[in-house]
C-alpha cells in the first residue's frame, strides 16, 4: 500500500476572500499530475456557531487517497454572522475554487458539493437559491451535491414547531435565522427545491436527531416529485455525529457511494 505521503499533498490555509480565518480553506490532492481529478468542497457543521475545516482533515486524507480533490472551508459563525453571510462566504469559496483550482489537480468542470448538519443545510441553501451565486458574480458550478445527516432542510418547521417547547437549541438558532418567520422559510431549502437542477444524495443515521429523520425523508419525496434526481440511504446504528466520524476510516462504505455518484453511476 502507498504511504499518505505519496498518495496525497496538503495546502493549508489559502484565503478566498479577505476575512481572516473565517474565510481560509484547506485542499488535499492526490499527487498524481498526469490528470485533472474530481473536486469535492466541504462545508463543516457545528449549529452554525461552533466547527472548523482543520477537524476534518480525515476526510481530506481519504478522498485524496481515492483520486479526489478535496476542499475544506471555514465560514463565518454565529453569533457574529447569520445565515445570509454564511451563505454568501459558502458561495465565494466556491467561487474561488471554480476560478484556482485547475493548478491544484482539480477540473473546475467537475465541482461538488458536500455538507454534514449545519453545514449540509448550508450546501443545499447555496445550490438551491439563486442569490448566492449570483452575489459571488458566478453561474452555479455545482455538478452534484452530498448531504451527510443535513440538520435544517426545513427551518422554517423546526422553529414554529420547537420555539415555546424550551428546547435548548432554540436559542442559538435564532441567532443564525433571527426572530423573522420570514427568513425562516427564506432560509429553508424545503421551499427552493424549483432551484435544484442537478442531483442530490444524502445520508441520514439510523439513530440521528428527530428532525432530521422526520425531514430528510419529505425532502426527498417533494424532490421526486419536482423530477429531481435524489437518493436517501439509511445507514444503520449510526447517530448525528456517528455519520460523520465514522469516515475517519478510509475504508467506509460511504466514499464508495459519493465516488460512484461524481462519476454518475447508481
Amino acid at each position: 500500500m502507498l504511504s499518505s505521503c505519496i498518495c496525497s499533498k496538503k495546502i493549508k490555509d489559502l484565503a478566498y476572500a479577505d476575512g481572516g480565518g473565517k474565510n481560509l480553506l484547506d485542499i488535499y490532492r492526490p499527487n498524481n499530475k498526469d490528470k485533472l481529478h474530481d473536486v469535492i468542497v466541504f462545508i463543516h457543521g457545528g449549529s452554525w456557531d461552533t466547527g472548523k475545516k482543520d477537524t476534518y482533515w480525515f476526510l481530506g486524507r481519504n478522498f485524496a487517497r481515492k483520486g479526489k480533490v478535496f476542499v475544506a472551508i471555514n465560514y463565518p459563525l454565529a453569533p457574529d454572522a447569520q445565515y445570509q453571510e454564511m451563505g454568501y462566504d459558502c458561495a465565494n469559496a466556491v467561487k474561488w475554487v471554480k476560478e484556482n483550482i485547475k493548478q491544484y489537480g482539480g477540473n473546475p468542470d467537475k465541482i461538488f458539493l458536500m455538507g454534514h448538519s449545519a453545514g449540509g443545510h448550508l450546501a443545499a441553501l447555496i445550490n438551491q437559491d439563486p442569490k448566492y451565486f449570483a452575489k459571488a458574480g458566478i453561474k452555479n458550478p455545482i455538478k452534484g451535491v452530498v448531504l451527510d445527516d443535513p440538520f435544517g432542510l426545513d427551518i422554517d418547521q423546526y422553529l414554529k414547531t420547537q420555539i415555546n417547547t424550551g428546547d435548548k437549541y432554540v436559542p442559538g438558532f435564532l441567532k443564525v435565522f433571527s426572530t423573522d418567520e420570514k427568513a425562516w422559510k427564506d432560509a429553508s431549502p424545503m421551499y427552493k427545491i424549483d432551484g435544484i437542477h442537478n442531483p442530490y444524495m444524502m445520508f441520514v443515521g439510523e439513530k440521528t436527531f428527530p428532525a432530521i429523520k422526520q425531514q430528510t425523508p419529505i425532502f426527498e419525496e417533494k424532490m421526486k416529485a419536482a423530477n429531481k434526481q435524489v437518493s436517501l440511504e439509511v445507514i444503520k446504528g449510526k447517530k448525528h455525529i456517528g455519520m460523520i466520524t465514522q469516515m475517519i476510516f478510509g475504508c467506509n462504505k460511504l466514499y464508495d457511494r459519493i465516488n460512484k455518484f461524481t462519476r454518475g453511476e447508481k
